[in-house]
């Protein structure tokens, strides 16, 4: 099949159908070489101004311009990052041996976020993926404080109250997280007081709710934590800031939503708390070699009968028809959970309260102003986590948590195996398919040959998530990797990026079969 038939099977659709807010245009220069807001998230008067360029582009692009290698090679790592857990008297005492992540923009600038952190003052690893929708802001809030959220919700109450009493004395404050951070993944420094303030706040009512003594539980930590900084953001939007910058920045993360997917590995204890469309799955090893995946989350979106069933039934009986439609959130939303999204939380005249007393930008957004159909009994969307709790196994190999611009374009079962090739070097031989493609025999000795070259080759990619986007990207109908193809959807033109695939954000943990195997015996004995 030509390349450009390729990429003309199967548009993804826009996560919300409205235009976005202003995206972080201070920080595009650091997210990849795409630089303007995709035509996916313009409003639909534009799009059809579009359509007529956008074939022109089609044509030229695809036929004329093909990237090297090494062009290929330089975007796709250009945000790929690697930490490797330390090591102790040349042991590796945890579960955790490190984790690699990438990410590849197709909205201007990227809507994903990343982060991972190691606990502190209490144990384990911290991994998330937030994808972002109607702007990026919502995502980047996210990417900053929901693990100091998680971190201090796992805090003892005798912790807790010696980071009051340091705050209070002027004291410098013990760390409680080790950021491992890209470059490109920054912080908002104008908000950080803003932000530290409203953590304080929950830490001292977590005071007022703890004992001396007592264990905080996990499973609650999470959730506690999700809520709770899901609320912040609503009340800081609301209650607004005299920094001009600041009142406009609590009111963007507001009205621009994020979901998020989150782990915390503590040991051969692995939690995930997930919230929308984001999604975890685990890499286990059979004991023929192969690789088969265990999906840790529950996609929050129409295709999941038990969500649609918990929201229509928070809702009356008259909203049954309307509360989803077309496989979204009044007809609006697909994922139905997310962090933000007031226009879909407060009531119609909070939301006119807040924009008639906000700054002048907003006045200016159309979707700021839109309230949704059929709006009756708001809320209609929640930030709480799903949560699962998985003991690992020493045939639990890795860990994969990804944007759904992975899971759009591969399935769970080929990216377990795609991850368990590359980290254990052993390609399993899988009978040669073609797809119902009729393929001549010349056709089918170069298949054979470059599966045969790839097997005896070692990997051009040193980051597993690297590898594993250049074949959610590249993959063609065989299922090996097209140069020719790769090099075309990278190189389309920032105004079609985002018809043919979604921001992808891959976070690839590792995980010591002999350290938990050990922890399993040492927790039976």
């Amino acid at each position: 099949m030509p390349v450009t038939s390729q990429l003309l099977r199967g548009l993804p659709r826009a996560k919300v159908l409205a235009s976005s807010l202003l995206p972080c245009q201070q920080h595009q220069h650091q997210l990849g070489p795409i630089t303007r807001q995709p035509a996916s998230r313009r409003p639909s008067h534009v799009s059809q101004s579009l359509q007529h360029s956008r074939s022109y582009h089609t044509t030229s692009v695809l036929r004329s311009y093909i990237l090297t290698p090494p062009q290929v090679n330089s975007i796709l790592k250009a945000n790929e990052y690697s930490f490797k857990v330390p090591e102790f008297d040349g042991k590796n005492v945890s579960s955790v041996m490190g984790f690699e992540s990438n990410q590849l923009p197709a909205n201007a600038p990227i809507e994903d976020r990343r982060s991972a952190a190691t606990c502190l003052q209490t144990r384990g690893m911290l991994l998330g993926v937030f994808d972002g929708h109607a702007g990026c802001a919502c995502a980047q809030a996210l990417s900053e404080r929901l693990f100091y959220y998680i971190a201090v919700s796992l805090l003892p109450h005798n912790t807790l109250c010696e980071l009051e009493a340091a705050v209070e004395a002027g004291r410098a404050l013990s760390p409680i997280l080790q950021w491992h951070k890209h470059p490109n993944d920054y912080f908002s420094r104008e908000a950080q007081t803003l932000y530290f303030n409203s953590l304080r706040t929950y830490w001292q009512e977590l005071i007022d709710l703890t004992s001396p003594g007592e264990v905080p539980d996990t499973h609650e930590a999470l959730l506690n934590a999700f809520k709770r900084l899901d609320n912040d953001i609503s009340l800081e939007a609301q209650v607004g800031d005299p920094n001009a910058f600041l009142h406009y920045w609590v009111l963007r993360v507001a009205f621009s939503g994020a979901t998020a997917c989150v782990a915390h590995i503590d040991g051969s204890d692995l939690y995930i708390a997930n919230s929308g469309d984001a999604r975890a799955v685990l890499g286990v090893q059979e004991e023929d070699g192969s690789f088969s995946a265990h999906t840790l989350s529950n996609d929050h979106s129409a295709q999941n009968e038990e969500e649609v069933a918990r929201i229509r039934g928070e809702h009356p009986p008259s909203e049954k028809k309307t509360v989803i439609r077309q496989d979204r959130l009044l007809g609006l939303l697909m994922p139905l959970r997310a962090f933000g999204d007031v226009k879909f939380k407060w009531s119609i005249e909070l939301q006119k309260c807040v924009l008639e007393s906000g700054p002048d930008q907003l006045h200016e957004n159309e979707h700021t102003k839109f309230i949704p159909p059929n709006y009756h009994t708001p809320p209609y969307l929640t930030a709480e986590p799903e949560i699962t709790y998985h003991k690992l196994r020493p045939q639990d190999r890795f860990l994969v948590i990804g944007s759904d611009g992975l899971w759009e374009t591969l399935h769970r079962q080929e990216v377990v195996r795609i991850v368990g090739e590359y980290l254990t070097g052993v390609h399993q031989r899988q009978p040669l398919k073609v797809g119902g493609y009729k393929v001549t025999l010349g056709q089918m000795q170069e298949l054979l040959d470059e599966r045969k070259a790839r097997v005896s080759s070692v990997f051009e990619d040193q980051n597993s998530a690297t590898y594993l986007i250049r074949h959610s990207v590249g993959n063609n109908e065989f299922g090996t990797v097209d140069h020719e193809r790769l090099s075309k959807m990278l190189s389309l033109p920032e105004e079609l990026a985002r018809m043919y695939r979604d921001d992808i954000t891959i976070i690839i943990s590792q995980f010591n079969p002999h350290v938990i195997g050990a922890q399993r015996q040492e927790g039976q004995s």
